[in-house]
């Protein structure tokens, strides 16, 4: 398999965390995307709604284009990154179609991202999106499964326009089994996905109700993206390196490097006892916290333990860290643990 590679979602942090925060806005309102709510557009003059939008679409994909040139100049290991949902906003809403629709902004569309498409193919960055909580297939009201599969399509379309999506897995986008009907509802729905949509559509397991036994349960249709902290919390164990779901995981990938998700619960459980370099296991957390509260992502990988049980999976795995200080993260887990590894 090709050489291993953690990663990071969506935002850019600056690593002067000192500077005044004004100044900090500024310089992270570059690299970050922006978006604006269907109340505003509606009341806005049609003029000045198409106008705002316009200006919200070149602002995203210069920042997205800026993003993946600071992830380029990171050493081969970091090249990887989720890329924004909000790039084109509201895209899927019925409301605001005929803009996305026109002839002339489809071809500028095209350009602008085939033009992400190829920097990152030549700077060897690994893609993914990460539809949000809104894209349910497995519905059980038909209405909501329209409009799932229309945003999981404006993905599709985004992925189409970077030249992804003409074989399997050439980009990751991943969602959660979601609503009543679960797998049979995924399944039930997913004639209606575009080739594209089929070729890049990843299942990660969560934490409550749909985990890693549900998610193989439709490997024959798309990889599972295992994610090790959600599995902990609905299993209340940590998953072993070698248990054999993990190989039937990486069967899923047929033969492309898997991804996985990796995050911790919140540094405050510090404050609780449980320092740096204490095994984090889930009875005696539940002692002290209600298990809601692990559900919340840390800022950076704290925890020492967590750290070397997440390390025994990258031999297989390409890793994306959920942490709230995003690159700063993924960069000081790389400097301590596998720069000089290497």
């Amino acid at each position: 398999m090709s050489e291993a590679r953690i990663g990071f979602a969506c935002l850019y942090r600056h690593s002067q965390r000192s500077l005044a925060l004004k100044a900090l806005e500024a310089i992270e309102k570059t690299f970050n995307p922006r978006t604006t709510t269907l109340r505003w557009l509606s009341s806005a003059t049609e003029e000045a709604a198409r106008e705002k939008l316009l200006q919200l679409i070149e602002h995203n994909l210069d920042a997205q284009l800026k993003l993946l040139a600071y992830v380029a100049q990171l050493p081969p290991t970091l090249r990887m990154l989720r890329l924004s949902s909000d790039l084109l906003p509201l895209y899927s809403h019925p409301k605001v179609a005929s803009f996305y629709r026109d002839p002339v902004l489809q071809a500028h569309l095209q350009q602008r991202f085939g033009a992400i498409g190829d920097f990152a193919r030549a700077a060897g960055i690994r893609l993914s999106f990460h539809p949000g909580q809104y894209c349910v297939l497995g519905s059980d009201k038909p209405d909501v499964v329209d409009n799932s599969v229309a945003e999981f399509e404006y993905h599709a379309d985004m992925i189409r326009m970077m030249g992804y999506g003409q074989r399997f897995q050439d980009f990751k986008c991943n969602v959660h089994i979601a609503g009543r009907l679960g797998v049979e509802g995924v399944r039930a729905t997913w004639p209606r996905l575009s080739t594209e949509a089929r070729n890049t559509i990843t299942f990660e397991n969560e934490e409550k109700v749909y985990g890693v036994n549900d998610c193989l349960a439709l490997a024959d249709l798309a990889p599972v993206v295992l994610d090790i902290h959600h599995c902990w919390i609905n299993e209340e164990t940590y998953i072993p390196a070698d248990d054999p779901r993990v190989d039937r995981i990486i069967e899923s990938w047929r033969g492309v490097r898997p991804a996985m998700h990796y995050s911790q619960p919140p540094e405050h459980l510090q404050s609780l006892g449980f320092g740096p370099d204490v095994p984090l296991e889930m009875p005696a957390l539940l002692e002290k916290v209600n298990k809601r509260d692990l559900y919340l992502h840390s800022a950076r990988m704290w925890n020492h333990p967590t750290n070397e049980y997440a390390l025994q999976f990258l031999d297989r795995f390409d890793i994306m860290f959920e942490a709230k200080d995003k690159n700063q993260a993924t960069l000081e887990f790389y400097q301590r643990y596998l720069l000089h590894s290497h």
